[in-house]
């Protein structure tokens, strides 16, 4: 007995029309109606055109109506009308109101072929207009007007399908359903022709392998069998990711040598390449770096702290003074609610009381006019938005595992976890582009935590994803720049371990999930509170946050070199240390590490670079974040008045060149 495949509809729509008489006289018979479907089949995407009647046919021959394909079921409730927008409390009874449920296919004829290869070789003989192919073999899109829309497919072998034409609309959300797999971008050489490229699946399965099961059990996993619950999810990411960032373009041959000098002596730091007359030999010196300076923590700033830069109109004032007390030691619970809303960019510093007052009854009514938007959705609209279904669906996933043991979470119909999913709702009506991300709703818990409000909350987490949103795109360019800037970095700090870990093929992968969400799996709730407040200062340099993961590294180095840890144990070991950490001497640390790099006279531009040392842009930010010069003291870092090169060359060089070093690793 054949084993049953996993097929769900992703797009079907009705009225799609192949014109058989190419001459024009577009009587009945020369137009062939039939259905268009974007389907998943085991993970593998199909696209699918079938006649009407070839329909009709399987669905007399399987005795059942079109609920075989796709079936909808909604719970009994009473209508109930729409009451004024005032609480995401009073509005719970919308939530799941739809739910999609998507059944196999029964006929399996059109899906018996997973590409095509030639447009008439794969037409069911029974109608030879009915075709199928897999997207992976879909080249380009050509779009055409005519009244109405119609596409035509090309494939990769070069073979033309026939056209397709959309006398009733519904071709861009055809395209809209395609780009959730493929990139459509527009030809150089002919605006109506839409490119196909297909992005690495790695980084987004990344996600369901690094984040899935961590909040529910993990715990009680480790405490069974550690090595197997670690490696049994680590290990898929891993290979998923190499295959990301190797990329399929890069070729395996070598370089010459001089050209792997000239890069590795412009953008690797810490190393100065003499390449000697001698071939195959060369001499490789790391750069004095100096001692790393004793630096001290400080105390919370406190409600009585926190008042004394606000005038009496409500401004803030010595706000880089501000700005490093909060550095030093973070904020007390006490002031946090208001504090972050200026932190991350919600509240305007030398905003007065009135003018903040007024500036959330604004926020208030647009907050509220977006979330009406998914809301006022029916359930018949709901049928046919699979993007919506789809972003309600994941949200819905995640709130219900989302620091589920903390008390503001905890307990089933939670007003906590009512508030945390119709912020993440509405923030897909913010930002269309992006919807929701598996990981986004770490980032929001903590601060609808500190908030207590739903607008509110919503509002800085919008700043927040403002500085996150790279690790969140398709593409995750963000995620991938920050692991060579990491690389860079820990090269400079340390070469031998630097040395080590390349050796163990790691890609520093290890460190996926830190930068993804900040460390918010890695550390307790109050700690995490901690660290973003402190970040948020902006202070002592730019990417702090990867001079974090340096001195954790540098902390955990002598335990990884000394048993010989390979790629697999260092997974194991680093994911151990959650909970594990001690914010407080890891902050230190890091900030003993940027003053150390600060102070260094050779200190490789492309390290400058990355930190923010070689540039007018910290002076400029720290005037503009003191309005009126109200006295901002220097940072008590020690490292004032050391000179920078600001002749360095420009964010976009250094990506690329660091990108043709990174791939160099990968080279045989």
């Amino acid at each position: 007995m054949a084993a049953s495949t996993d097929v769900k509809v992703l797009y079907d729509h009705e009225g799609i029309f192949i014109h058989t008489n190419t001459e024009g006289n577009e009587d009945q018979d020369s137009l062939t109606s039939g259905c268009l479907r974007v389907i998943d089949k085991d993970g593998e995407i199909f696209v699918e055109y079938k006649p009407l009647e070839d329909d009709l046919a399987s669905m007399l021959c399987a005795g059942k109506d079109s609920s075989s394909v796709v079936e909808w079921s909604q719970p009994d409730r009473a209508l109930q009308p729409l009451d004024r927008q005032h609480s995401s409390e009073t509005e719970w009874d919308m939530l799941n109101a739809v739910y999609f449920r998507k059944k196999p296919m029964i006929n399996g004829e059109t899906m018996s072929s997973p590409a095509i290869t030639g447009a008439s070789n794969h037409l069911p003989t029974r109608n030879r207009r009915a075709f199928s192919f897999s997207l992976n073999d879909l080249l380009s899109i050509k779009v055409k007007k005519e009244g109405w829309s119609y596409l035509i497919p090309c494939l990769k072998d070069d073979s033309t399908l026939p056209e397709l034409h959309f006398h009733q609309g519904g071709s861009e959300a055809f395209l809209d359903c395609l780009r959730r797999f493929v990139i459509l971008t527009e030809s150089a050489f002919d605006k109506s022709c839409l490119q196909v490229s297909h992005p690495n699946k790695a980084l987004s399965q990344s996600f369901e392998n690094l984040l899935d099961d961590t909040t529910f059990g993990l715990v009680q996993k480790f405490r069974k069998d550690p090595y197997t619950t670690t490696l049994g999810g680590f290990s898929k990411v891993t290979n998923y990711l190499f295959d990301a960032f190797k990329g399929a373009e890069v070729e395996q041959q070598e370089r010459p040598a001089e050209e792997v000098a000239d890069i590795l002596s412009e953008v690797i730091p810490g190393l100065e390449i003499n390449q000697q007359e001698e071939p195959g030999f060369e001499v490789i010196t790391r750069i004095d770096l100096g001692l790393r300076p004793e630096v001290e923590r400080g105390e919370p700033v406190w409600v009585e702290d926190w008042a004394k830069h606000m005038d009496s109109e409500g401004r803030m004032k010595t706000i880089q003074h501000l700005k490093q007390k909060i550095f030093k030691g973070g904020l007390c619970h006490a002031v946090r609610k208001e504090a972050w809303k200026f932190l991350l960019g919600y509240f305007p510093w030398d905003s007065t009381h009135k003018e903040r007052e007024s500036l959330q009854r604004t926020k208030t009514d647009e907050y509220f006019r977006m979330k009406l938007q998914w809301k006022s959705v029916s359930e018949e609209q709901e049928k046919r938005n699979s993007r919506l279904r789809d972003n309600r669906s994941l949200i819905e996933k995640d709130v219900n595992r989302t620091d589920r043991t903390n008390t503001f979470y905890e307990g089933p119909d939670n007003p906590g976890l009512i508030m945390l999913h119709d912020i993440l709702m509405t923030y897909c009506m913010y930002d269309f582009d992006l919807g929701y991300v598996q990981g986004m709703s770490d980032l929001l818990s903590p601060i609808l935590y500190v908030m207590e409000s739903e607008v509110d909350a919503f509002w800085c987490f919008v700043s927040f994803m403002d500085q996150m949103h790279q690790n969140f795109e398709e593409q995750m360019q963000g995620m991938k720049t920050q692991l060579i800037q990491l690389s860079t970095l820990l090269r400079l700090l340390d070469l031998a371990f630097w040395n080590y870990l390349e050796a163990q093929d790691s890609g520093y992968l290890f460190c996926f999930r830190w930068l993804l969400i900040l460390f918010k799996r890695e550390l307790s709730f109050q700690d995490v509170q901690r660290l973003w407040e402190v970040m948020w200062t902006g202070l002592p340099c730019q990417n702090f946050h990867l001079l974090m993961c340096c001195a954790i590294l540098d902390s955990e180095k002598q335990t990884i070199m000394e048993r010989s840890y390979g790629f697999n144990e260092i997974l194991k070991h680093i994911n151990e240390l959650s909970m594990k950490l001690n914010i407080e001497e890891i902050l230190g640390k890091a900030e003993a590490i940027c003053l150390q790099l600060k102070c260094c006279k050779d200190l490789p531009a492309s390290v400058a670079e990355i930190l923010g040392f070689n540039t007018d842009a910290e002076s400029s930010q720290m005037e503009a974040s003191d309005p009126g010069g109200q006295g901002s003291p220097e940072p008590v870092t020690g490292a004032d008045g050391v000179e920078t090169d600001s002749s360095s060359s420009s964010n976009q060089h250094l990506l690329e060149a660091a990108q043709d070093v990174y791939k160099l690793a990968y080279i045989s």
